[in-house]
């Protein structure tokens, strides 16, 4: 398993921005890493994943505001949110898992092993 920290949480207001981080403990090249998120009272849901190979899939409802990317010179993830909305609000978790060229589906949060502590979203209206 690998050791994830996220970062760069906070406030903000409808229509921001504001970038996640993720870093890992171990080189991530093959390994399937994926941003979730969870609202209170709501289940956690997948949000955006990449594969090792470069590949990023993103759910439905963050597609073409949400882009993420990886450094793995740096052993870290970004999740770069823009035009947010109220109901982006929640915990973000980055995830990962062993997957070479590949990726676990968002749907599935329990196929990820290896999950950081989360931080706190908050977009106001």
């Amino acid at each position: 398993q690998v050791q994830l920290v996220e970062s760069g949480g906070g406030s903000v207001q409808a229509g921001g921005s504001m970038r996640l981080s993720c870093k890992v403990s171990a080189w991530t090249y093959n390994y399937c890493i994926g941003w979730f998120r969870q609202a209170p009272g709501k289940e956690r849901e997948g949000v955006a994943n990449i594969d090792s190979d470069d590949r990023p899939s993103y759910a439905d409802s963050v597609k073409g505001r949400f882009t993420m990317s990886r450094d793995d010179s740096k052993n870290t993830l970004y999740l770069q949110m823009n035009s947010l909305k109220v109901d982006d609000t929640a915990v973000y978790y980055c995830a990962a898992e062993f997957a070479d060229g590949y990726c676990y589906p968002l749907s599935a949060p329990s196929l990820y092993n290896s999950w950081g502590q989360g931080t706190q979203v908050a977009v106001s209206s």
